[in-house]
């Protein structure tokens, strides 16, 4: 079962998406920003794909996609930034930290897990 790794401040959003993706069939595991992200995946936790928000306090999302970028156990992995971000310059800056997709605040849950099973062949 693959298992995605969620950031974002928001509580709400993490409890939303935690359960779209488990009725997909999916292994959750959340975090708050992008310190916390790091801090559990350099603790050993190996995600096959990471969903991860822009703004958030400690650290951002394009900070922390970078960070993610420089170990080399998470380099290739898909991370999917969802956003209230609609700035262009925002997702060029994303994709050029290492986003491998963009989906922006409110998105469908048919839409999130499409992009997810581009992104995770089964």
């Amino acid at each position: 079962m693959n298992t995605i790794l969620v950031l974002d401040d928001s509580p709400t959003m993490v409890m939303s998406l935690s359960r779209i993706l488990s009725k997909s069939g999916y292994t959750v595991e959340t975090a708050a920003n992008g310190k916390e992200g790091m801090d559990k995946l350099k603790a050993g936790m190996k995600p096959n794909l990471i969903l991860t928000d822009l703004n958030m306090p400690v650290m951002d999302g394009v900070t922390f996609i970078k960070e993610v970028r420089k170990l080399a156990p998470t380099r290739f992995v898909p991370i999917v930034v969802l956003t209230t971000e609609s700035v262009a310059g925002k997702q060029t800056e994303a994709r050029s930290a290492g986003a491998s997709g963009w989906l922006t605040k409110p998105t469908q849950p048919d839409d999130l897990i499409k992009t997810i099973k581009q992104l995770l062949p089964a």
